[in-house]
């Protein structure tokens, strides 16, 4: 059984992440001077970045997407010139999937202007709590890791969800 306290930590953070990802998002992009991306483009471009040369499927699969939702996703992200589609030469049905010059330029700049918004913020705290946070990070890193191996587990077998709540 769960206790209150672990209740109320567990609703905390699950606020504090989400307005941290919230406020970086619309800062990063504030300061890129560009639209930000819808997060399930960004999802298939960050799994490009991870696993250049994925297949559609391969990525629907990994996002726990229905195909043809990536296939959209690509379809725009293609349009907009941030992925390059290529046929795969061992098999012509096979689309492949790599980022754009663009797509990295992009990329970096977020990441790079991301960084840089934390490093003003962590500067504005007392060592003690800058330190903590640091710290925290790692630890961050590995609850994501827990939950989508608990994600990927709970899956059922057969074709990926069509849709999320």
């Amino acid at each position: 059984m769960t206790d209150e306290a672990t209740v109320s930590a567990a609703e905390t953070l699950g606020g504090a992440v989400a307005d941290l990802h919230r406020v970086l998002r619309r800062s990063t992009s504030r300061r890129t001077g560009r639209t930000p991306l819808p997060d399930a483009q960004v999802e298939v471009l960050r799994l490009v970045e991870r696993c250049p040369g994925v297949s559609v499927k391969e990525a629907a699969e990994r996002l726990h997407t229905a195909a043809n939702t990536v296939s959209t996703l690509v379809g725009e992200l293609a349009g907009a010139g941030l992925l390059e589609r290529t046929r795969d030469p061992q098999n012509r049905r096979i689309v492949r999937l790599r980022l754009t010059p663009a797509a990295h330029l992009r990329i970096g700049d977020y990441v790079a202007h991301r960084r840089d918004l934390l490093l003003d913020a962590l500067h504005r705290l007392d060592e003690p709590a800058r330190r903590d946070v640091v710290r925290a990070a790692d630890h961050l890193r590995h609850l994501a890791d827990l939950l989508a191996d608990q994600e990927h587990a709970a899956r059922p077998p057969g074709p990926p969800e069509t849709a999320s709540p």
